[in-house]
């Protein structure tokens, strides 16, 4: 309760007040004021008050609800609320504020209203952390988080954080709101001239010359960078690849209809040297199609085609591991009888025949 509130009623209640030439007696002074009862003017200063506290900006419904009803129930109500109601209801309200301000915190500032809220038992504790000590807190995480973008940005990024890490705390939250992203814009226009210069696909180039010709927001080169990109990436790698396997073999043909209906990173593994695996399996199959092995095939056809044959039908099973089961058995047959029999049983039988037919005839 202020002094200015207090003022009528104490100098009416007041003896020393009350004492003048038209006084009466000592003994016969006049029953007290009774409690419901107010000085002229006061009713109309409470309300002034009451009105004042429930029209400020940071009042809440509830406050503004008790004022009126207080206004409503008449003097003691209204003496009541500015004594005793205004000031719970204000703790309450300060932490409704504070909460609000949970979910774009920092690390700092939400530490930093954990504790407040915890320990706070007054109106004025709460008031000064929502006045003063938030946008300390605030100007420290800014701090750090300018830090962290001079770590990780671009070039324009990392100057435009420097000079904003030595301005006020104005200028870091200003920074951190639109600075940095003017920044980024500049450092992705140059990202962008790298990709263009890189890459071959038209759909890319085109549209990243369409872009750069335009006026782009700062929002929209960083979708074209983590979006669209990726998307037009896509469409020209689907063009390669139907160039690709347009010309190659069955191969090619297969593995290009593989990554079409995958995923958009698989196309980059499509194979872009197609003919030249032909020849590779080829030559693994090439000395068994001179033996025993092209019987298997039950046909005189060309070793190119056995060899895409054996390739293609072993579905299940990876082709370097069917391939050494098929030979092995293959060159065994005919290298057991080739070796052993000519060599000794040459030189032991020819030198005993003359002798014999030369004893004979004498």
């Amino acid at each position: 309760m202020t002094t200015a509130a207090l003022a009528p009623a104490v100098l009416i209640a007041s003896p020393a007040f009350a004492a003048g030439t038209d006084a009466p007696a000592q003994g016969n002074q006049p029953a007290p004021t009774t409690p419901d009862r107010t000085a002229p003017g006061q009713s109309d200063e409470d309300r002034k008050t009451i009105l004042a506290i429930i029209n400020h900006p940071m009042a809440s419904e509830y406050m503004k609800e008790a004022g009126h009803k207080a206004i409503a129930d008449g003097p003691q109500a209204m003496r009541k609320f500015i004594e005793t109601d205004q000031h719970r209801i204000r703790v309450d309200d300060y932490r409704i504020v504070l909460l609000r301000l949970l979910p774009d915190a920092g690390p700092g500032l939400k530490r930093g209203i954990n504790e407040i809220l915890d320990s706070a038992t007054k109106a004025e504790q709460l008031r000064h952390f929502y006045e003063v000590t938030q946008h300390e807190l605030r100007d420290d995480d800014n701090k750090v988080a300018i830090s962290r973008l001079i770590g990780t940005g671009g070039p324009a990024v990392k100057e435009a954080a420097k000079k904003a890490l030595e301005s006020s705390p104005a200028g870091r939250a200003e920074f951190l709101k639109t600075g940095r992203y003017r920044a980024q814009a500049s450092d992705d226009l140059v990202e962008l001239a790298r990709i263009d210069e890189g890459w071959d696909g038209p759909g890319l180039s085109e549209a990243i010359s369409k872009l750069m010709n335009g006026s782009p927001t700062p929002a929209e080169l960083r979708h074209f960078l983590e979006v669209t990109q990726y998307q037009l990436r896509d469409q020209d790698n689907r063009v390669t690849i139907a160039q690709i396997i347009s010309v190659g073999g069955p191969e090619i043909l297969k593995a290009g209809r593989a990554a079409l209906a995958g995923t958009p990173r698989r196309p980059h593994r499509v194979p872009q040297d197609g003919p030249a695996r032909g020849p590779r399996q080829g030559q693994g199959q090439g000395p068994g199609s001179q033996g025993p092995g092209s019987q298997g095939q039950g046909e005189a056809r060309p070793p190119a085609r056995t060899a895409r044959s054996r390739a293609t039908a072993p579905e299940r099973a990876p082709g370097p591991a069917a391939r050494p089961p098929a030979a092995v058995p293959e060159r065994a047959p005919a290298a057991v009888p080739a070796t052993p029999p000519s060599p000794p049983r040459a030189t032991t039988e020819r030198p005993s025949p003359p002798p014999a037919r030369a004893t004979t005839p004498p």
